[in-house]
This record gives C-alpha cells, sequence and structure tokens, in this order.
C-alpha cells in the first residue's frame, strides 16, 4: 500500500520509507558500535505492538549478537491520554538478571509508559537499559528520558503508518504520515 492507495486520509508524509531504512541503518551502525565490546548477547525487548516493524528491520541490520524478546504494556487513565499508570499485558519470557537490554520503541510521546518500562527492567536486575526508537515528539514529553538511539524527532500530530496505529489501521504503512483529522473526528 502506498499514499496514493490513501486517499484523502493522509494529510501528509513525514518520513518516507527510504529516510526510515537510512535511520535504521545509521542506528544499526552505533548500536553495533555500543555493544562490541560485550560478551554476551544483547536483549532486544520490543514493545508490542508498535515496534513490530522497527524490530523487524533494525536487528536485520545489526552485526551485534542478539536475543529478541517482547513486553506488551498499556498506560492507561481517562480517555485517550497515558496516565503513566502501567500493567504488563505480555511480560517478558526471557530472564533479564545481569542482561544489557535495548528497549525499541516505534514512538515517544509522553515518555511516561517508556520511563516506568526501564525503571522496571533495571529493578529487575538488567545490566544496562538503553532505548531506541525511530520516532519521538518532543513536545509532548511529559517526564525527562533519555533516548540512546534517535530516529527522527516529529511535531506532536497524530501519525500512523511504520507501526503507528488508529484504531489497528494503517500500522502496515511503510511510511510515517499525519493522519487527516477527518479521519478521527479531531
Amino acid at each position: 500500500m502506498d499514499l496514493q492507495d490513501m486517499g484523502d486520509k493522509i494529510s501528509q508524509v513525514l518520513v518516507t520509507g527510504d529516510e526510515i531504512d537510512a535511520k535504521l541503518e545509521e542506528m544499526a551502525q552505533q548500536i553495533d558500535k555500543e555493544y562490541k565490546e560485550c560478551e554476551d548477547s544483547l536483549l532486544v525487548v520490543g514493545v508490542l505492538k508498535g515496534a513490530v516493524m522497527v524490530v523487524a528491520d533494525l536487528v536485520r541490520k545489526l552485526h551485534t549478537s542478539i536475543d529478541m524478546d517482547w513486553m506488551a504494556v498499556s498506560s492507561y487513565g481517562a480517555g485517550t491520554k497515558s496516565s503513566g499508570v502501567v500493567r504488563i499485558l505480555k511480560d517478558l519470557d526471557t530472564d533479564v538478571t545481569g542482561r544489557n537490554i535495548l528497549i525499541v520503541e516505534d514512538i515517544i510521546d509522553s515518555g511516561l509508559t517508556l520511563k516506568w518500562l526501564k525503571e522496571n527492567l533495571i529493578t529487575r536486575g538488567a545490566k544496562s537499559v538503553k532505548i531506541a526508537t525511530i520516532l519521538r515528539k518532543p513536545e509532548a514529553l511529559k517526564v525527562d528520558i533519555e533516548v540512546d538511539f534517535l530516529g527522527f524527532d516529529i511535531p506532536n500530530e497524530f501519525v500512523v503508518g511504520y507501526g503507528l496505529d488508529y484504531a489497528e489501521k494503517y500500522r502496515h504503512l511503510p511510511f510515517v504520515g499525519i493522519l487527516a483529522p477527518h479521519v478521527y473526528g479531531g
């Protein structure tokens, strides 16, 4: 599916598929450099569901030995806004004790859930926890969260594609675009 298939549902493409691919290559090189001295394999933790595309494309570019696992977490509160209260919907199958962990996200909005997740993994005994994300909305951040490997900073708009959805649609788009307000009633 491409932009023409979307009709008037996407008001603007923010990041093309080619730009994403090039940035993931750059991020993979940075990650390889960071973990080249590690004796154990790096544990890549993808955050479901949005990070599936990012993880799949990123890990295929790595030369570092890795293990992969997945978590699903939900930050819930009133309406559509994150409260920072997090519950684990799907936990890791891997023991993180003494492991170097790389959390891979599709996007960082408020940062509340990711901050909680990082702290949670540290309290479980992880040796180190670093963060990689393809997108970040600096204007939406509510907490200070260090991103070790960053793709793109984007405006605080409702975006879809490359793992990001609206009502479980549009995740499969090969680009990141602003969803037209008439689609979601905004």
